[in-house]
C-alpha cells in the first residue's frame, strides 16, 4: 500500500508498514478474533464447497453480509482507532465489532426480503437508518485499516451524490437524498456489496489464508534457503536471491513493503556483506518485492477482481501476466549479474549456503503446493476451490512432520487468527472502496467520465495513454494497489477499451502503473522500507530503484500497443515480439550497468548507443526493431574492433 506524497526523510527511518498484523491481540481478544475467524472461514468453506452443513447454505447476499459480520468485526478488534491504542483492545472497539456482528448478522437473515422488496429502492426508514450506521462502521474500518488518503478518499465520494446535481462537466450526476443514498449502498450491489466485495467472498478469500500457511508452516523461510542453495556461491549470488525468494514471496503477500520487512532483512545484509553498495542492495529488494504483486499465479487481490470485471476465468489473466513479469525479472536478474561482473563481486562462503539436495528434502511440499496451485487454475480452473485444496495439503504435512515443523495446537490457532486479521483487513478496505463504487455508479459519473476522456484525448492512444498513467501513479501514491484499480478499472480501463486497445492489456496498464509508486521518489515506499534496513539514503536508493526498475513503467505501454507481449495473437507475432524484448531487455541492461558480456566495461559513448539501441528494440515497429538491432550489431562490433575487450570478472 502506498503512503501519502511527501518528502523522502534525510535519514532512513523504517517507515510503519500499512498491512501489517496487529499485535495487539491477546487474552480475550485473541481467543474473539480466533472464533470470529472460525466460523466465518467455515461459512466461506461452506458456501465456496456447496456443502450444506447442518443444511445451512445461504443465498449469495446473505454470505456476503455474513462476511462483511464476521470479519469487520475482527477489523475493530484487530486494528486500533488510534496509534497510542496499540497495546490493547479498548471497550469502545468491543462495542463496534459486537454492532458490526450483529449488523451482518441481521442483514444476512433478511437478505431475501432486501431482495424481494426492493429495499435499495424502498426501505423502511429505521432500516435505512441502520444502513447508515452500517456505512459509518465501514467509513471507520477503512480509516483503521488503510491509510488516510483511502479514508478522506471514500469519505469525498461517499457524500458525493449528495451534490452530484452541483458539478459541472462530466462531474455531474443524478442528486440523492441521504437516506435513499444509504439504501444504493448498503441494499444494493453495486456498492459496499458490489463486484469486489462478490470476488473477495466468492474467490479471494481462499488465496489469502493460502499465503498465511505457506507462511505459517515454513514456507517463506523455504524459498529463501532453497534460492540460497541455488544460487548462493555464484557471482553477486545474494541479489539472485533477493530477486528470485521475492518474486516468490512476494506473489503471495500481495504488498511489496511487506515483502520488503520481511525478505530484506536478510537478502540486503547479505547483498552487502558481499559487496553491493547499500543503496543499491535495497533498490534490488524495492524492485523484486514490488514486482512481486504482479507475478502469477497469485497476483494479489486486484488480478482476482480484474477476473470478474473482464468476465474471464482468472487463467486468463494469469497467463496474460506471466510474460510481462518473467521480462521484468530477467531485467533484474541481468542488471544484478553485470552489476558483479564490473565490480568484481562473488557470491557468499560456501560454508554459509545450505546443500541443494536436504535443502529440497526438506520443504518440497512447498513446491509442489505451487505447481498443485497453478496445475488447479490452469487445467481444472477451479479458482475458489484450489487455494484451500493446497492449504489442507500443507497443513496435512506440517501435522505429520510436526516434530520438524514445531506445527502444534498453538500454532495452527494463531494461524487462524493471522487469517482472520488479513481477511478483516481487505473486508474493511473493499468495503470502503465499494463506497467510492457505488457513487460513481448510481450518478452515471463513471460513464460520463469514460466517455469525455476519450473524446478530450480526441483519437490520440498516447495522450490517452499519458493521462492513465498519470491518474494511476497519483493514485497509487494513497491507495493500495487493489483500491487504485478498482477505482480506475471502473473509469479509466473502460475509456481505454473504448479507444480500440484490448480489453486485457488496458486493465493491465491499470493495475502496473498503480504500483509503480512503490518504486518512485518522492513515495517510493517500498524503496524507503529497502533504504531502512541497507542503512543508506532513501532518496538515492529511490532513484536506483527506479533506475533498475524502469521496465515497470515501459511494459505496460509496450503491451497496450503490442498486446503479444501478453501472448495474445498469432504464435509468430508472439515469438518475435518476446525475442525482440528479450534483446532490448539485455541491452537496457548493459547500457544501465556499463557493462557487455565478453567485451566488459563500456565507454560513455557505448552505454548511450546501447541505450537507444534498447528503447528502439522495445517500440513495436518493424522499422525501429531494425534501427535498434543494427545499432546495437555495429556498438558492440566497434567495442570489439577498438580492442576494448576485457575478460569476464568470476
Amino acid at each position: 500500500m502506498s503512503s501519502t506524497a511527501v518528502p523522502l526523510p534525510l535519514s532512513p527511518k523504517v517507515p510503519e508498514d500499512p498491512e501489517a498484523r496487529s499485535t495487539r491481540l491477546t487474552g480475550a481478544a485473541f481467543w474473539a478474533v480466533f472464533v470470529l475467524s472460525s466460523i466465518g472461514l467455515g461459512v466461506t468453506v461452506n458456501q465456496i464447497f456447496n456443502l450444506g452443513l447442518f443444511g445451512f447454505q445461504p443465498i449469495s447476499t446473505s454470505f456476503y453480509y455474513m462476511v462483511v459480520g464476521f470479519f469487520g468485526a475482527v477489523a475493530f478488534l484487530a486494528f486500533p482507532a488510534l496509534k497510542s491504542h496499540r497495546d490493547r483492545v479498548r471497550w469502545f472497539d468491543w462495542i463496534l465489532a459486537a454492532a458490526t456482528l450483529g449488523l451482518g448478522l441481521w442483514l444476512a437473515s433478511v437478505s431475501l426480503t432486501i431482495q424481494l422488496a426492493g429495499w435499495n429502492v424502498v426501505s423502511p426508514d429505521w432500516v435505512a437508518w441502520l444502513g447508515l450506521l452500517l456505512v459509518l462502521m465501514v467509513l471507520d474500518g477503512v480509516r483503521r485499516t488503510g491509510e488516510i488518503v483511502l479514508f478522506i478518499a471514500c469519505l469525498t465520494f461517499g457524500i458525493f451524490p449528495l451534490f452530484a446535481d452541483s458539478f459541472p462537466g462530466f462531474l455531474w450526476g443524478v442528486q440523492f437524498e441521504p437516506l435513499d443514498m444509504v439504501r444504493e449502498y448498503v441494499f444494493g450491489t453495486e456498492a459496499i456489496f458490489g463486484i469486489p466485495m462478490q470476488v473477495v467472498s466468492d474467490t479471494l478469500i481462499g488465496f489469502l489464508v493460502f499465503g498465511v500457511v505457506l507462511s505459517a508452516t515454513g514456507g517463506a523461510t523455504f524459498f529463501m534457503n532453497f534460492a540460497l542453495a541455488l544460487m548462493g556461491t555464484s557471482r553477486g549470488g545474494p541479489a539472485k536471491v533477493a530477486v528470485v525468494s521475492s518474486a516468490t514471496f512476494g506473489m503471495l503477500s500481495g504488498s511489496p513493503t511487506s515483502n520488503v520487512l520481511t525478505t530484506g532483512t536478510l537478502t540486503i545484509p547479505t547483498m552487502k556483506r558481499c559487496g553491493y553498495a547499500p543503496h543499491y542492495a535495497g533498490a534490488v529488494e524495492a524492485c523484486a518485492s514490488t514486482g512481486g504483486a504482479l507475478m502469477p499465479p497469485v497476483m494479489g487481490a486486484a488480478a482476482f477482481i480484474m477476473a470478474n470485471f473482464l468476465d474471464v476465468p482468472y487463467a486468463e489473466v494469469m497467463l496474460a501476466a506471466l510474460l510481462p513479469s518473467l521480462l521484468f525479472y530477467a531485467a533484474l536478474f541481468l542488471q544484478t549479474d553485470l552489476y558483479a561482473l564490473r565490480h568484481g563481486l562473488r557470491g557468499v562462503a560456501r560454508s554459509e549456503v545450505p546443500p541443494v539436495l536436504p535443502t529440497l528434502a526438506s520443504g518440497w511440499y512447498f513446491i509442489a503446493a505451487i505447481v498443485g496451485l497453478t496445475v488447479l487454475l490452469l487445467t481444472y480452473r477451479i479458482e475458489a476451490q484450489a487455494p484451500f485444496w493446497v492449504c489442507l495439503f500443507l497443513l496435512v504435512i506440517a501435522v505429520l512432520r510436526s516434530r520438524s515443523t514445531g506445527f502444534g495446537l498453538r500454532a495452527f490457532c494463531e494461524l487462524v487468527v493471522q487469517s482472520g486479521q488479513i481477511v478483516a483487513q481487505i473486508v474493511a478496505l473493499i468495503a470502503g472502496i465499494g463506497l467510492i463504487i457505488g457513487a460513481l455508479s448510481i450518478t452515471g459519473v463513471a460513464t460520463a467520465f469514460s466517455r469525455e476522456l476519450v473524446q478530450f484525448a480526441g483519437g490520440n492512444i498516447g495522450l490517452l495513454l499519458f493521462f492513465g498513467a498519470i491518474t494511476s501513479f497519483i493514485l497509487g501514491m494513497g491507495m493500495t494497489a487493489s483500491a487504485c484499480y478498482i477505482f480506475l478499472a471502473i473509469v479509466l480501463a473502460p475509456a481505454l477499451v473504448q479507444a480500440g486497445l484490448d480489453p486485457m492489456a488496458s486493465h493491465l496498464y491499470v493495475l502496473y502503473w498503480g504500483i509503480v509508486s512503490f518504486i518512485t521518489p518522492p513515495v517510493a515506499l517500498a524503496a524507503i522500507a529497502a533504504a531502512s534496513i541497507a542503512k543508506s539514503s532513501p532518496m538515492k536508493t529511490g532513484v536506483t530503484a527506479l533506475r533498475i526498475g524502469i521496465l515497470l513503467m515501459l511494459l505496460p505501454v509496450l503491451f497496450v500497443l503490442q498486446p503479444a507481449l501478453i501472448l495474445r495473437g498469432e504464435t509468430m507475432v508472439i515469438i518475435q515480439s518476446v525475442a525482440t524484448a528479450g534483446f532490448a531487455i539485455l541491452m537496457l541492461a548493459s547500457a544501465f550497468e556499463g557493462y557487455v558480456y565478453g567485451l566488459g566495461r563500456t565507454p560513455p559513448w557505448a552505454r548511450a548507443a546501447i541505450l537507444v539501441a534498447g528503447l528502439m528494440l522495445l517500440v513495436p515497429e518493424g522499422g525501429s526493431d531494425k534501427i535498434g538491432l543494427g545499432l546495437a550489431v555495429a556498438t558492440i562490433l566497434g567495442l570489439w574492433l577498438l580492442g576494448r575487450r576485457r575478460p569476464a570478472t568470476g
